[in-house]
């Protein structure tokens, strides 16, 4: 990012100080405030007693300069609850006034920028995590969507957008980011190049995204982007903020009109700047610099990050011969604060060293040889140790002013439940939880995924999710879950004791027993759905 805009990000902070002072001595309302805060990546949490920040890190990469600040903040102002989210942010929660502006400012010394991690903003541009090193991945598309997030970090000042915009890169059919069915996503393919999807999206009025473009050389994606800004400015909804998103687009002018309007604004876009777009070779050099060349790839072994994979398989080899990513994944996402000076005590001395956050909220520390990485897999140990304890989690109501139901309060009730029965790993899946239907928590593309939501019972409003089915989100396969009924928030731990049993009887994984026993899901859902 340009110095001159970093610079213009500085200023803005001495207003975001003086509105949170405001607030936090009652002078501003909550609705207010939430309205202004967004901007800058912050918001009040439930209660209005404190508030949430979250650091933007492109492509979900956390380098060792970044690392040591995040250590450094955790310390300096006893930060004791962070979250990993699946647009791959790291949170802070629990922040007092002092708090999150010192850390927000601080933040862009290393530059972490807050600005518009929420509210009408570009999101942070996401990527495939272990872009760069993964085995049979592509080609590295991390260094095409950094250079896309700066392009949209500059644009945030001059262009007023309807509603936020996500944008994505894949590496892979493993479609981890969801390139397939967001604002905006580009699928890197054998041939080198991106097919480009436009206008999907998680959430209310959920959709697929249309395929908008294909064979995009990776040096012009940013002409893509700009196209994608100016389709939105023009026909995105400006009246209604409920339907200020990009996919609402498909129905008012049907798919084949959306693809139409998009190209035409990429033609004029192309027509206007000329080359200016272009992103030379030498702003995309790999991260993994000369090694990752040297190892080359095999496309015809393409990684899907295969959910039946055991979780106590945290150990990766890179495609960079002797060297290794190590896999650590925390309950809901939610990183124990001191976890970070440990993992930072480990890599600080190893050149090319790194943390990648996962749409999964998994994090991945990469490039470690083969010392480093068994230290690294011994210190986070406490992480999922089966598959089901990979589950996503958003952040929950006790938290967020939107949520719902508690998510993490959920989750937790379930494995704290199903641990005593020691359930093969498989056994059960990984499931998404969603406190509300914003799908922070991606339920719609869960095996199993959950939905906060109310129920009445005796005339009383009850804790309770929506129950969704046979999600996936890998490339050619996409599909979103069906959503089956409502279960009360107390029963869904004795669903999956119920669960875990009659599949560990037949020895087979959830996934596979699913393929032929769809009727008998159903028989055991049918006990607990409302």
């Amino acid at each position: 990012m340009n110095q001159s805009l970093m610079t213009e990000f500085k200023e803005d902070l001495k207003d975001f100080r003086e509105m949170t002072e405001k607030f936090y001595a009652k002078e501003v309302s909550v609705k207010d405030y939430k309205g202004f805060s967004g901007g800058f990546g912050s918001y009040a949490q439930r209660g209005a007693e404190a508030s949430m920040l979250r650091l933007r890190m492109p492509g979900g990469r956390i380098t060792k300069e970044k690392l040591k600040f995040l250590v450094d903040a955790i310390t300096a102002y006893d930060v004791r609850r962070v979250h990993l989210t699946t647009c791959q942010t790291v949170q802070f929660h629990d922040l007092g006034m002092k708090a999150v502006c010192d850390i927000m400012e601080q933040a862009m010394e290393v530059g972490i920028v807050t600005r518009g991690g929420g509210g009408d903003f570009p999101r942070n541009v996401m990527v495939s995590p272990l872009s760069g090193v993964e085995q049979g991945e592509y080609f590295d598309v991390l260094p095409y969507a950094e250079r896309a997030g700066d392009y949209l970090m500059g644009i945030i000042k001059t262009v007023k957008l309807p509603r936020k915009l996500k944008v994505g890169f894949s590496n892979s059919p493993a479609n981890v980011t969801h390139a397939t069915f967001r604002d905006l996503g580009f699928v890197a393919k054998e041939n080198g190049r991106f097919d480009v999807y436009s206008a999907g999206g998680l959430g209310n009025n959920y959709k697929m995204g249309v395929k908008v473009a294909e064979d995009v050389k990776p040096e012009e994606v940013l002409y893509y982007v700009e196209a994608m800004v100016r389709t939105f400015t023009t026909y995105g909804n400006y009246e209604s903020r409920a339907k200020s998103r990009t996919r609402y687009m498909q129905e008012t002018l049907g798919v084949e009109g959306y693809k139409k309007a998009y190209q035409e604004k990429l033609m004029e876009v192309k027509a206007e700047v000329k080359d200016a777009l272009l992103i030379k070779e030498t702003q995309v050099h790999s991260k993994q610099g000369d090694d990752a060349k040297e190892a080359g790839n095999d496309n015809k072994n393409v990684t899907a990050y295969p959910q039946t994979e055991s979780a106590s398989e945290r150990v990766i080899a890179q495609k960079q011969a002797g060297r290794y990513a190590v896999a650590y994944h925390p309950i809901g996402g939610m990183v124990p604060a001191q976890k970070f000076g440990e993992i930072y005590a480990v890599i600080k001395d190893v050149a090319n060293a790194e943390v990648r956050v996962a749409p999964d909220e998994t994090l991945y520390i990469i490039n470690l040889e083969e010392e480093q990485a068994e230290r690294i897999h011994k210190i986070t140990a406490d992480g999922a140790k089966n598959l089901f304890e990979t589950s996503v989690s958003c952040i929950g109501s006790t938290v967020c002013q939107i949520g719902l139901r508690d998510s993490q309060g959920l989750l937790a009730s379930i494995v704290e439940a199903v641990e005593p029965y020691h359930f093969a790993d498989g056994v059960l899946p990984r499931i998404h939880i969603s406190g509300c239907p914003s799908s922070c928590g991606t339920h719609q593309i869960g095996k199993l995924g959950f939905r906060g939501a109310s129920k009445s019972v005796n005339g009383k409003a009850e804790p309770a999710f929506a129950f969704y089915v046979n999600g996936q989100d890998a490339q050619g396969e996409e599909r979103f879950g069906e959503e089956w009924g409502i279960m009360l928030a107390t029963d869904i731990p004795k669903f999956f004791i119920e669960l875990g049993k009659v599949i560990s009887e037949k020895k087979l994984s959830y996934e596979r027993w699913y393929e032929n026993n769809q009727d008998a899901l159903k028989e055991i859902a049918a006990t607990y759905l409302q």
